[in-house]
C-alpha cells in the first residue's frame, strides 16, 4: 500500500482519501452535466481548425471559453455556410461550461419545435418549456435549415423571450441576419422582435469559407 511503503502520516493519509473523493464526485458532477446536455457529439476547441477556418481567432474563442458571458446573460451567435464550425464552436464551448459545473443543455431547431409542439398537445408545455429556459447555457444549433410555420415561430420566441437576460443563448444559422425575414414564414415583425432580444447582449461571429466536411472528404477520397 503506497500509504504504509511511504510512511504517510495519519493527517496526509486522511488528507489524500477526502482529496481523491472531491476529485471523484466533480468527476461525477461533469459527467452528469454532460449526459444533460445531450451534446451529439463530443467536439472540443483543441479539435477546431482555425488554420483552415481564420474567419475567427483562437483568442477569441479562448476567451468566450472562459464562460464570462455565461454569468453576464449574453449570447453567442455563429452565422455562416453549412460545414464551417458553427456547431463545433458551439459544442465545444458549451463542454467548456460544463466543466466549470454550468448547465447546458443542446438541441437542434427542428428538435426544439417538435418538442414544443409535442407539449402543447399533451398540455406539459410550461415543463417542457422550462427544460429550455431553466439552464444557464442553451445552445439552438441549425436555425434557419427549414422554414418555421407561423405557430412554430411563436414556440421558437417564446424561448428567446423566457431567457431574455436570464440565461445565454449559442445560436448557429446559416443564413445573415437580412434573411432572417425567411426562416420565420416572411414575418418581418417577430423576425425584428425576436432579433431585438436575441442580440441586445450579443457578439456575433461569421465563419465564412468551404465546408470543412468537404475538406475531409476530398482528403480522404485522394
Amino acid at each position: 500500500m503506497l500509504a504504509a511503503s511511504e510512511h504517510w502520516t495519519y493527517e496526509h493519509f486522511l488528507d489524500q482519501v477526502l482529496s481523491d473523493q472531491e476529485q471523484q464526485a466533480d468527476e461525477r458532477s461533469r459527467e452528469a452535466l454532460l449526459r444533460f446536455a445531450s451534446f451529439p457529439y463530443k467536439k472540443t476547441i483543441q479539435d477546431f481548425d482555425f488554420a483552415f477556418q481564420n474567419s475567427i481567432s483562437p483568442q477569441v474563442i479562448a476567451e468566450l471559453a472562459e464562460c464570462a458571458f455565461i454569468r453576464q446573460h449574453q449570447n453567442i451567435v455563429f452565422l455562416g455556410p453549412p460545414g464551417t464550425g458553427k456547431t463545433h464552436l458551439a459544442i465545444a464551448l458549451g463542454i467548456e461550461a460544463t466543466k466549470r459545473r454550468l448547465k447546458v443543455r443542446f438541441t437542434t431547431c427542428t428538435d426544439l419545435i417538435t418538442r414544443l409542439k409535442e407539449a402543447k398537445e399533451r398540455n406539459t408545455y410550461q415543463r417542457r418549456l422550462a427544460a429550455y429556459t431553466g439552464p444557464s447555457l442553451l445552445i439552438i444549433d441549425e436555425v434557419g435549415f427549414n422554414p418555421l410555420k407561423s405557430d412554430e415561430t411563436v414556440l421558437l420566441f417564446d424561448v428567446i423571450c423566457k431567457r431574455y437576460e436570464r440565461g445565454s443563448v449559442i445560436l448557429t444559422a446559416n443564413k445573415s441576419y437580412t434573411d432572417w425575414a425567411e426562416i420565420f414564414s416572411g414575418d418581418a415583425v417577430i423576425a425584428t422582435a425576436l432579433l431585438d432580444r436575441l442580440l441586445h447582449h450579443s457578439q456575433s461571429f461569421v465563419l465564412k469559407g468551404e465546408s470543412y466536411r468537404m475538406k475531409e472528404f476530398m482528403e480522404n477520397k485522394i
